[in-house]
């Protein structure tokens, strides 16, 4: 049974010193001060693998014009069955740049152009085709705020404001809550007479708290809608960015309805006018709330390779170098629901971890060997 030696191992739920990690396959069995068989690997630290929970990797692709980009597809403004991993494209170069960085897994959404933009793909980046790159799934994306009452000369009926989307989105949600409510109250006998589209079954699945909806959303007010549509129809959300949240209050109400936030990203330039309150002084507005969170890369917004140094941040805000990890790995493992196989170095969770040369908030160290689910992927020269 090999193991990793370190002389500090970030677990994702503690620091522990001079141990080693044992491996037995694709699956972790413990951490000892002991070596169990074979030492494959000694470095400076450990940490687990990096998670990012937002990301539109090998959507938008390095070295492509931006007209081959696939974040958005223009043909409607709801498009409930429209699967990210189907504009997956794995010989993106980002992909592999992230896994040097230790950056193992991404979750793919749509863009933020469509109401409804699609569902989720949480993805292995160093798969060697989409298929054998999904690992999980992470709920339906949705838009709020000014990104789709900007998109009116795409096709399909575009709202040209905020309170047209929205008509819209409680549209299909009622529609397809009717026809839900219809079907319970019917005999058993007669149930069969009512068909339920796919596009039906997704919402009904939305509205009944089993499907997330990952909602895009930058300002308060913004937020403040999605909860209204939360109380109306009791559905389980998640907020995407909340980077111009600077109302407390906000952060406090999330916190109290269990609503997790995916922040982020924190080095992204405030590109147009519902950015213009965007700061990384808002983070600490989160933080004191105790609302459950991870931090996002948002690729290509800012890289995926990068989402390691937004942590100085949350340093900045006052977190240890342990805390500061933990987002990258326990918290987003659990915000997208992966937490039995991710996130912290634990008997029986997949062997995907990083082997850093020094410090992983020294500006000069880095990987120096790679692990996904037992297996080496790079070392030191990349």
């Amino acid at each position: 049974m090999p193991s990793i030696k370190a002389e500090t191992i970030y677990t994702g739920n503690e620091v522990i010193r001079d141990a080693y990690l044992h491996l037995d396959g694709e699956r972790i069995t413990g951490i000892s001060q002991g070596a169990q068989g074979e030492v494959l690997q000694e470095c400076p630290v450990l940490t687990p693998a990096f998670i990012d929970p937002h990301s539109h990797i090998g959507l938008v692709r390095s070295g492509e014009p931006g007209a081959e980009a696939e974040t958005n597809d223009k043909q409607d403004p709801f498009l409930v069955l429209a699967d990210p991993l189907d504009s997956l494209q794995m010989d993106d170069p980002a992909l592999m740049d992230a896994v040097r960085s230790g950056v193992l897994y991404s979750c793919l959404l749509p863009g933020s152009g469509n109401i409804i933009g699609g569902g989720s793909a949480v993805i292995r980046n160093h798969a060697p085709d989409s298929s054998q790159a999904l690992v999980a799934r992470a709920g339906l994306k949705a838009a709020f705020g000014y990104n789709p009452m900007s998109t009116t000369s795409w096709s399909g009926t575009r709202p040209t404001t905020r309170m047209g989307a929205l008509a819209q989105l409680r549209s299909r949600l009622d529609e397809a809550a009717r026809k839900g409510k219809r079907y319970d109250e019917t005999d058993e006998d007669k149930k069969k007479e009512i068909s339920f589209t796919a596009e039906e079954e997704t919402l009904l699945r939305v509205l009944d708290g089993e499907l997330t909806l990952r909602a895009h959303v930058h300002k308060a007010d913004d937020v403040s809608t999605l909860l209204r549509l939360v109380r109306e129809h009791g559905l389980r959300a998640s907020v995407e960015h909340a980077l111009a949240v600077d109302r407390p209050h906000i952060f406090r109400e999330l916190r109290e309805l269990g609503i997790p936030v995916c922040y982020g990203p924190l080095d992204a330039f405030a590109y147009k006018t519902e950015l213009r309150r965007e700061s990384w002084h808002n983070a600490r507005h989160l933080l004191d709330s105790g609302a459950d969170f991870g931090l996002m890369s948002d690729h290509p917004v800012t890289l995926a390779g990068q989402l390691l140094l937004q942590t100085r941040w949350f340093l900045r805000q006052g977190l240890s170098r342990q805390k500061a990890l933990e987002i990258l790995s326990r918290q987003n493992a659990e915000l997208l629901g992966l937490q039995e196989v991710l996130g912290t170095l634990e008997q029986g969770k997949w062997a995907s971890f990083v082997c850093w040369s020094g410090d992983p908030f020294d500006l000069a160290s880095y990987p120096v060997a790679v692990y996904g689910e037992g297996e080496r992927l790079c070392g030191p020269e990349g």
